[in-house]
């Protein structure tokens, strides 16, 4: 798709407008405003401003400790629940309305006709296609899928895919929109179920789930298998890369050779197993035995600092 539409240079982005209130639209919001941006956040009904002030207020601890942009602070928020006024001074909009494509492809018809010609518009979706999304849309060349990973005011990572319509502007205008914030765009050569980073969450998540249902393991048995193996290497290397490093000096060929033909032993089910109510029940009482005392608030707050602690080693050996 070719089009003249001039779309607004990233570094005079001044006003987003981030679309919904729960942990990933505030997410949003908090990450644009510790960048020091005016940020607008739509919300469906008032009622929700309390629920999102909260979630932008415990992000923000994180934010300080790995230190916010010139100018930014949390006075730079407001809150509307009336969609022309959010979008009518929009440099960029982020979307984060739940994932029902009936909705979106309603809002983003409306999006169409609200948001100025220049703007880019990004989805958080973490599933929907951006080709259903926006169908209805009058102006579907600058809606693009910008998808996060949670928390997005943490994890550097924002899956970006272009829909049938999407012009090829768009995406190159969200990669440096996203790399001027400090995210790190990755995007999809095609349109695919899932992306790339969830469908390989979701390989180990359907793992787990068999695991439990055969009684292999438990809920904290597989959570303490990946935080004190696989997991911290991650953070350092990719997994094929950590299989070439594992390698020795024969690298990926040599892992290839001597534990290829065991791809085919019957040690993965990866098909999805039959979500029975006992499977569902193992799994939520596993969780709540692992969690003890700790609620949500108190969960996100030691995953945050555990990623703001990584953040920074990760800096410090890059800089090394």
């Amino acid at each position: 798709m070719t089009t003249d539409r001039i779309y607004i240079n990233p570094q005079d982005v001044r006003n987003i407008t981030c679309i919904g209130g729960g942990p990933i639209g505030a997410g949003w919001s908090a990450f644009f405003l510790a960048r020091g941006y005016e940020v607008t956040s739509y919300l469906h009904d008032p009622a929700e401003e309390p629920g999102l002030r909260a979630l932008i207020d415990n992000a923000w601890i994180s934010l300080q400790e790995l230190g916010l942009a010139d100018g930014a602070s949390l006075d730079n928020l407001r809150c509307t629940s009336n969609l022309a006024d959010a979008c009518a001074n929009a440099d960029f909009v982020q979307e984060s309305a739940p994932e029902n494509i009936t909705l979106k492809r309603a809002l983003y018809a409306q999006l169409g006709e609200l948001v100025p010609a220049h703007v880019v518009i990004a989805s958080s979706t973490s599933g929907l296609s951006m080709s259903e999304i926006q169908a209805d849309c009058a102006t579907p060349g600058r809606a693009v899928v910008g998808h996060p990973f949670n928390p997005p005011y943490l994890l550097p990572l924002v899956e970006i895919v272009k829909g049938d319509q999407t012009e090829p502007d768009a995406v190159q205008w969200l990669v440096a929109f996203y790399e001027l914030v400090g995210k790190a765009p990755l995007v999809l050569r095609k349109e695919i179920p899932g992306f790339i980073a969830t469908r390989l969450q979701e390989a180990i998540w359907r793992e787990a789930l068999h695991m439990v249902a055969n009684d292999e393991a438990t809920v904290e048995e597989i959570d303490l298998a990946i935080t004190n193996g696989p997991g911290p290497r991650w953070a350092i290397m990719g997994p094929c890369l950590t299989f070439h490093n594992g390698g020795g000096e024969g690298g990926m060929a040599y892992n290839l050779d001597q534990f290829g033909p065991a791809l085919k032993l019957p040690w993965t089910r990866l098909e999805a197993p039959e979500l029975t109510q006992e499977l569902r029940d193992k799994m939520v009482d596993g969780c709540i035995r692992e969690a003890g005392e700790r609620d949500y608030a108190a969960l996100s707050r030691e995953r945050d600092r555990g990623l703001v602690a990584i953040s920074k080693a990760l800096k410090a050996c890059a800089e090394d």
